[in-house]
């Protein structure tokens, strides 16, 4: 079992998709093995779509703060700060 780890990045919004790089060393490339989510690797990022059904519920866009963690073996995103209501 891996160990808990959590990290935090701006949302990035490339192609018109919302998403997160997160550098991948190799405690991150430990974690993302066993987490329980679609990913992708990009190069050396962990690459990961934040769909637009998701942004709209957390409330976050191009620029945000976005934590992620995998606390129970599961992938986990929420913004870091709130954002005002546009």
């Amino acid at each position: 079992m891996t160990q808990p780890m959590s990290v935090q990045g701006p949302v990035l919004k490339i192609n018109g998709r919302l998403m997160l790089l997160i550098p991948l060393d190799r405690q991150a490339s430990e974690w993302a093995a066993g987490a329980h989510c679609d990913f992708e690797v990009a190069g050396d990022c962990l690459k990961i779509v934040i769909p637009d059904w998701l942004a709209g519920i957390l409330r976050v866009e191009e620029g945000d703060l976005i934590s992620v963690s995998n606390w129970d073996g599961e992938l986990h995103i929420e913004p870091s700060a709130t954002s005002p209501v546009h």
